[in-house]
């Protein structure tokens, strides 16, 4: 699993997850959050909107709890209409990495056999480093 943060000012670092680790609200919130994307993501500004889809992580109460006093503009998922009840689990419009940025990676990634995760966690960081910033506008607009 890999983690990142995506802006129209820019693409953050990649983000790996150690194999075999399980990723709670603990967690996501110490090492993801905390240590990982919000710092590279006030290295482009301190005021930013920060959303998520409704992976179980990110619904945890600590999460929400974290991210409502720690960012300056959390999309909770408590602002979604009554009858949703919570974030969509895999929503496109709340998801632009996993549905259009990914995708996009995915046909370079593995244009070849890939041999083993070494050299796919290599692929990754190749083509992520490529990444032209027109495919990630073109996916926060959407």
């Amino acid at each position: 699993m890999v983690s990142v943060g995506v802006s129209a000012l820019g693409c953050r670092d990649i983000h790996f997850v150690d194999p075999g680790v399980k990723i709670n609200g603990q967690y996501y919130c110490d090492v993801m959050l905390r240590r990982d994307l919000l710092q590279d993501i006030r290295q482009f500004s301190d005021f930013y909107r920060f959303q998520q889809d409704g992976a179980p992580a990110h619904r945890a109460r600590e999460t929400v709890e974290f991210l409502t006093h720690e960012t300056p503009d959390f999309i909770s998922p408590s602002q979604w209409p009554r009858e949703e009840e919570e974030w969509p689990p895999n929503s496109p419009d709340l998801n632009p990495v996993d549905y259009k940025i990914w995708s996009a990676m995915q046909e370079q990634v593995y244009s070849k056999n890939v041999r083993d995760t070494d050299e796919l966690r290599e692929r990754i960081i190749e083509v992520w480093a490529h990444l032209n910033q027109s495919t990630t506008d073109c996916a926060i607009k959407q």
